[in-house]
C-alpha cells in the first residue's frame, strides 16, 4: 500500500511497475525525453543519479537504470523460487520462466493469476486468489528492492562509469522482451468477455475511441471525438450521438459537425429536457463486420453548468481494452483527454468505470491508482481493460472552493 511516508523512491518503482499499458524500459526513456511530462513527474528519483553518467542520451540512461533494478531484482531471494523475486518478475514483465506459457498480462492482477500456473511457489495446492502474490510484492518493494536500490544509487549518483555494465543488462534483457510475442486475447472486436447489450443498443462495436475535451472555466464548450467502429449486423448507416451536457430548446444552439467520415443531422428532442442527439450519417451503410473510421466536433459556447465529470456512455456493443504504441499513442480502446482552462484547474482529477453516480464523485484516497496527474493544465486516460455495454466511464474533477 502506498501511504504519504513512502520514500519517493517507492513511489516511483511501484507507478513504474503499475502502468497497464505502457511498459517500464519505455516509460524511464519517455521521462528523460520529456522532463515536463507526467512519466517524469513520477519517476525521476530512479533517473537522477543518471547524471553522473559521461556523455549519457535519454535512451543510455534508462538503459542504466532498467540494467540496475534487474541486476538488484535477480539478487532479491536465497533461490528462483522466492516469491519475492517471482512477484517483482512479474510486476516489472520481466523474462517469464517457462512454466508461464501466456505472455505477461497488461495488468498488475491480471500478471499475478499468471502466477498461479507456478506450482509450489505461492502454496501447495495453488492459491484460489492472488493475496499471497500482493504480500509478497509489497514486502518485496518496501523491504528489499527499494532500500537495496537506494544504497546502488548513491553510490553510482558520484560514480558515472560504474554505470556502463547495467546499460548492457538492460541492452540484453530488452533484446529478450522483444522477442516474447504480444498476448493472444480475443480479437478487439470479439464479444468473449463482454456483458450483453440492451435491445435497443447501437448495433456496432467501438475498437478506438478517443475523446479530447477543452474547457473553458468549468465548463465544457468544445469536444473532439474519434471513432474506430466496427458494425456489429448489416446495413449500419449512422452512429447517434449524444452532444455535450446540458439541456437546449433548439438543436442548432449545439453546432456539431463531421470532420471526417460523417455526415451530421442534429435531430430535434423528444421532450422538453432531453439531451441533444446528432445523427452522424457515413459515407455508405456497412455491412457486419466491416470497419469505419469517423471524427466529429461538438461546441456549445452558451453552457455555463458547472462540469464535475466528463462521461462515456457504452450505448452499443462495448469499447476494445486500451493500448498504447509506444506507450504513447492511444490505437484501441477508449481514451479521454481534457485540456483545462489555465485559470481554472481542479484540485484533484480521477478515472472511474462501472461505479454509480455517487460513486463517481468521491475522490479517491491518496495513493489510489484511479488518481491522475495533471500536467500542463492537462490530464488524459487509457482505459486498459474493456468497457461493457449499458456502463458508463469517465473523468471526475475536484474544483477549489470558490
Amino acid at each position: 500500500m502506498v501511504t504519504e511516508s513512502t520514500s519517493p523512491l517507492e513511489r516511483a518503482l511501484r507507478w513504474l511497475a503499475t502502468r497497464p499499458l505502457q511498459k517500464p524500459f519505455g516509460l524511464l526513456v519517455h521521462a528523460l525525453e520529456d522532463p515536463n511530462g507526467e512519466s517524469a513527474a513520477h519517476l525521476m528519483p530512479l533517473l537522477d543519479p543518471t547524471a553522473s553518467m559521461p556523455g549519457g542520451t535519454p535512451q543510455t540512461r534508462a538503459l542504466a537504470v532498467w540494467g540496475l533494478i534487474i541486476d538488484t531484482i535477480d539478487k532479491i531471494g536465497p533461490t528462483k523460487d522466492s516469491r519475492r523475486r517471482n512477484a517483482l518478475v512479474a510486476a516489472f514483465r520481466l523474462p517469464r520462466r517457462p512454466e508461464i506459457k501466456e505472455p505477461w498480462r497488461s495488468t498488475l492482477d491480471s500478471r499475478f493469476h499468471q502466477l498461479m500456473d507456478l506450482p509450489g511457489i505461492f502454496g501447495d495446492p495453488p492459491p484460489v486468489t492472488i493475496t499471497p502474490m500482493h504480500k509478497a510484492w509489497t514486502r518485496a518493494v518496501h523491504e528489499r528492492l527499494t532500500p537495496m536500490l537506494r544504497e546502488r544509487l548513491t553510490d553510482l549518483a558520484v560514480n558515472g562509469p560504474a554505470w556502463m555494465p547495467y546499460v548492457e543488462i538492460g541492452r540484453a534483457t530488452e533484446a529478450e522482451i522483444a522477442n516474447d510475442p504480444q498476448p493472444t486475447d480475443e480479437t478487439a472486436d470479439s464479444t468473449t468477455g463482454y456483458r450483453q447489450p440492451s435491445p435497443g443498443a447501437q448495433p456496432l462495436f467501438m475498437d478506438l475511441f478517443v475523446t479530447t475535451v477543452f474547457m473553458r472555466g468549468r465548463t465544457v464548450y468544445r469536444r473532439i471525438t474519434e471513432r474506430l467502429i466496427t458494425a456489429r449486423e448489416d446495413n449500419v448507416e449512422a452512429y447517434l450521438a449524444r452532444a455535450l451536457a446540458g439541456p437546449t430548446r433548439d438543436p442548432a444552439d449545439v453546432p456539431v459537425r463531421g470532420l471526417w467520415g460523417c455526415r451530421a443531422e442534429p435531430l430535434v428532442a423528444s421532450r422538453s429536457g432531453a439531451p441533444a442527439l446528432t445523427k452522424l450519417w457515413f459515407p455508405t451503410p456497412l455491412r457486419r463486420g466491416e470497419k469505419h473510421y469517423f471524427s466529429s466536433e461538438t461546441i456549445n459556447e452558451n453552457l455555463t453548468e458547472e462540469r464535475l465529470r466528463v462521461n462515456v456512455e457504452i450505448d452499443h456493443h462495448g469499447i476494445a481494452p486500451g493500448r498504447r504504441l509506444h506507450g504513447l499513442v492511444p490505437v484501441s480502446g477508449l481514451t479521454i483527454r481534457v485540456r483545462f482552462d489555465p485559470d481554472c484547474v481542479p484540485q484533484a482529477c480521477w478515472y472511474y468505470g462501472e461505479q454509480t453516480e455517487r460513486e463517481r464523485l468521491q475522490r479517491p484516497p491518496d495513493g489510489d491508482p484511479h488518481l491522475l496527474t495533471i500536467i500542463g493544465g492537462a490530464v488524459e486516460h487509457t482505459f486498459a481493460e474493456k468497457c461493457h455495454p449499458r456502463e458508463s466511464y469517465g473523468m471526475s474533477f475536484l474544483w477549489p472552493t470558490p
